[in-house]
């Protein structure tokens, strides 16, 4: 199949409205569109094909209470490293959506996969994590043709999150993600918007 300039002209526009959403809408999501969120996922690429990425969607209350704690220990030492006026500003950003996202998944990357049988990752295993990242940057961006809304908690222990949800032991926590209706829609970074850091573009440099 070709593309032609109308299908880049939708990719870019999705690329473009991709934001870090932290301020959800607590309706819930289709379950429709969360099987076909799974199913785009797949769609990523892998080292190997091998797969690596485990998905836990967390929906038990208790273990959303204890999520939502250990963000808050970890947001408290994370904010210690700020003074004056860029601690102010620190304390005045929503730096997560756990809240109000009705959908939330926890990422692992699995280290030992079968699939694959190596494949690609023997000299660099780290291509298993980076295999997870894109499966991750995939639903994003399918999560975002549907008009919903996806951003990433990563202000956490992951050791204890890791231990929270006893997960296997070659699993490595990868991300966590909350998924839902955003309560706006915005083109523009949320703390490029705020003043903390703006956009700013890389040079693809020649050798």
């Amino acid at each position: 199949m070709e593309f032609d300039e109308r299908h880049r002209s939708l990719l870019q526009d999705v690329l473009k409205w991709r934001r870090d959403i932290r301020h959800f809408r607590p309706d819930p999501v289709d379950g429709a569109v969360l099987a076909d969120l799974q199913a785009t996922m797949e769609l990523a690429p892998s080292v190997g094909n091998a797969r690596p990425w485990r998905v836990l969607r967390i929906e038990s209350p208790a273990l959303r209470a204890a999520v939502r704690e250990n963000f808050d220990s970890a947001n408290q030492d994370a904010a210690a490293q700020y003074e004056g006026a860029q601690a102010e500003a620190y304390h005045a950003l929503k730096l997560a959506g756990l809240d109000m996202a009705p959908v939330q998944l926890a990422v692992f990357t699995e280290l030992s996969p079968v699939q694959g049988h190596g494949l690609g990752r023997q000299t660099m295993p780290e291509t298993l994590r980076q295999s997870t990242a894109m499966a991750i940057h995939t639903l994003w961006l399918r999560a975002r043709s549907h008009n919903l809304g996806l951003g990433m908690v990563s202000i956490l222990d992951p050791d204890a999150l890791t231990h929270l949800l006893d997960v296997p032991k070659s699993w490595e926590f990868s991300a966590y993600l909350c998924l839902g209706h955003p309560e706006f829609h915005d083109d523009t970074p949320l703390l490029h918007r705020a003043g903390w850091q703006e956009n700013t573009a890389s040079d693809w440099q020649s050798r």
